[in-house]
């Protein structure tokens, strides 16, 4: 979560600032990732990078893949957020002598984030309940440790999906309870 919220921060920003053709190239990439299955990235990280020299272990593939597809998905809220601000916050700020960067970072960044909690939060919640796609290349998380409860015995299937399905609410409800409770601080 951390890392994606970096990497798309950052993405979301240059994609904003429309930079000739860095911009462009950006936004052709967010939007070929965003348009990919999560379990497609898997696989490419996981069994396709090794084609180009470069062979990660599943754990580190597994959090490439998804900071990479997460990464896009919170440029394009980024993005949006910063768009939801009023146009004259920009203006007003670099009327009074600030930089891009300084108006950006000190004006419409504390505005644009405010706005864009509820999302970046639903977000955070869809990359929770996406690590079990991780399970695919062997990467010991919740639902492969599952599989080997319920695998030494058939009869422990149900109760394992059901202690499964209770801790990703606890984690994901916990999340959303925490959404509402900064997005009524803001308010």
């Amino acid at each position: 979560m951390v890392l994606s919220f970096i990497f798309g921060s950052v993405l979301g920003i240059v994609r904003y600032s429309k930079i000739p053709y860095l911009s462009k190239i950006i936004g052709f990439i967010i939007d070929v990732i965003r348009n990919l299955p999560l379990l497609l990235i898997i696989f490419f990280v996981y069994f396709g990078l090794p084609a180009f020299g470069f062979k990660p272990d599943t754990i580190p593939a597994a959090i490439l893949a998804m900071t990479v597809f997460e990464s896009m998905m919170i440029a394009e809220i980024i993005r949006s957020g910063i768009m939801a601000v009023d146009i004259g916050q920009m203006e007003a700020s670099r009327a009074m002598g600030m930089t891009f960067t300084q108006a950006m970072w000190h004006v419409v960044l504390p505005q644009a984030y405010k706005k864009m909690i509820p999302a970046l939060v639903s977000q955070f919640i869809s990359l929770i309940k996406d690590t079990s796609l991780a399970t695919i290349i062997v990467v010991p998380e919740l639902m492969q440790h599952g599989q080997v409860v319920y695998g030494q015995d058939p009869n422990y299937i149900i109760p394992v999906f059901v202690a499964m399905a209770l801790m990703y609410f606890v984690v994901c409800y916990a999340l959303s309870l925490l959404s509402k409770y900064i997005d009524h601080r803001m308010a």
